[in-house]
């Protein structure tokens, strides 16, 4: 193991180069459209996820698994929305739910049927969740159950963990839109470290202590599953510090029928939902013990929680489609179809002496790094059922990893720039051959960059 020839950096950056210029032919009205955009936005963006170097693509169209850009040229969509979109685009049952609710009328200003229903089927396939409330976002909801937890307890620290995203006031990083409460961060996967951590709190853990935050797999963080020592770990620090273990399952709640965090042995207090639940529409959920949540009954004057477009009758009616649509044989066959691309991308990999996996152990700041202890391999996949992500290793890890999302852009396939990848219900296994043949392609392409 050691650095790479100084020249390596300048082939890769000259191979990105002609990349960009390839693209800048390629996408002549979306090129447009950003430099219109930036005459009113920002860097012509409202979401910074969708930032791309040279300038980010512009879809007007989706049909089934397949996206359209104003240029003409359709993809595949590997991306899902980052996680929402998981029933594809356009899907006739939510589509038929909405145009329901459409004909009924909307802006209420009071309670409609369907948010009862919403709220059942929520209860009955989340164990953890024994009284819910809607928000949103996955954002808001993480934002509710942390204020839950701080008033439950009385307490004001918070501890979550580093790569962790939890909505964009709230991640394990020291950002300056983080919301000012006081964050603990501590390491992923690390059970001694993260219980060194809590005993080093003062006066105590227990005097100061209100909330555990994770997710049972790190989602925007790279896809790194908790293991369940780690989980069941923090479960026993929550329960000495007499806190609340909070599990958002914003991401990862489409993993299984019940939940990733249902297969791991563990029961949180609290749990957030995120956009799917909703039909991918806009729509949160926070939820747990009814002891808990009972703090929002309205009939006992406690915690206020208002929010106009909360009971929304379009997320409360694609919420209820989204739901009976995904069963839990449907959910199931699409994981077996995420673990399946998996393992045809490690078997690709492995081929080709470029290993595939990461070793396991705590998720740091530094595992891409060459000098790390484990030795990441160059490029590697990481991820539980229909959610991964591809990544690489070493000094010039950028540079592949933009080579990589031009290449498969080129292949006719639509992914994150940073290798994240959420499968939706109507991708088959043609579909996934595709993507592997892109990986396979771009291996025998680049193979001199991706060996240590």
């Amino acid at each position: 193991m050691g650095s790479l020839p100084s020249n390596t950096s300048h082939s890769l950056s000259t191979y990105l180069d002609k990349a960009h210029v390839q693209y800048n032919q390629k996408h002549p009205q979306s090129r447009e459209n950003h430099v219109e955009a930036c005459r009113y936005m920002p860097g012509g963006n409202t979401r910074t996820v969708l930032h791309t170097t040279p300038f980010p693509l512009t879809i007007d169209l989706g049909r089934d698994c397949h996206l359209t850009t104003v240029d003409g040229i359709r993809y595949v969509d590997f991306l899902g929305e980052y996680t929402a979109g998981i029933y594809g685009h356009s899907h006739p049952v939510i589509k038929d739910a909405v145009q329901m609710a459409l004909e009924s009328g909307w802006n209420y200003g009071g309670h409609n049927p369907l948010e009862p229903q919403l709220a059942r089927r929520v209860c009955e396939r989340f164990p953890a969740v024994e009284l819910v409330r809607f928000v949103n976002s996955g954002t808001e909801a993480n934002m509710m159950a942390i204020a839950t937890a701080v008033a439950y307890t009385g307490k004001k620290k918070v501890l979550l963990f580093n790569k962790g995203y939890h909505g964009s006031t709230i991640s394990g990083n020291t950002s300056a839109i983080n919301l000012p409460h006081e964050f603990v961060v501590g390491t992923y996967n690390d059970v001694e470290g993260t219980e060194d951590l809590v005993r080093s709190l003062l006066p105590s853990a227990k005097d100061t202590l209100a909330a555990i935050l994770v997710e049972p797999m790190l989602g925007s963080g790279g896809c790194y599953a908790g293991t369940p020592r780690f989980l069941g770990s923090l479960r026993k620090l929550a329960e000495d510090a007499n806190a609340l273990l909070i599990f958002d399952e914003v991401m990862t709640s489409r993993l299984h029928y019940r939940g990733l965090g249902s297969q791991t042995g563990v029961t949180p207090d609290l749990m957030t939902l995120g956009k799917w639940v909703g039909g991918g529409m806009s729509f949160g959920a926070f939820g747990g013990r009814r002891d808990i949540m009972a703090l929002y009954d309205p009939r006992s004057g406690s915690l206020q929680h208002p929010g106009t477009f909360n009971n929304n009758v379009f997320t409360m009616a694609a919420g209820i489609a989204g739901c009976d649509l995904l069963t839990a044989d449907k959910l199931g066959a699409l994981n077996h179809l995420g673990d399946s691309m998996r393992q045809q991308i490690e078997r690709v990999l492995s081929t080709r002496a470029i290993q595939g996996t990461l070793p396991a152990g705590p998720v740091t700041d530094d595992m891409q790094s060459p000098q790390h202890p484990r030795c990441p391999p160059k490029m590697f996949v990481s991820g539980v059922g229909s959610l991964m992500a591809i990544h690489f290793a070493g000094p010039d890890r950028d540079l592949l990893q933009g080579l990589f999302f031009h290449h498969m852009l080129e292949s006719g396939v639509y992914l994150a720039p940073r290798g994240f990848i959420a499968l939706n219900i109507v991708l088959t296994e043609e579909h996934i051959a595709q993507f592997v043949q892109a990986v396979e392609g771009f291996c025998d392409k680049y193979d001199r960059f991706l060996i240590w």
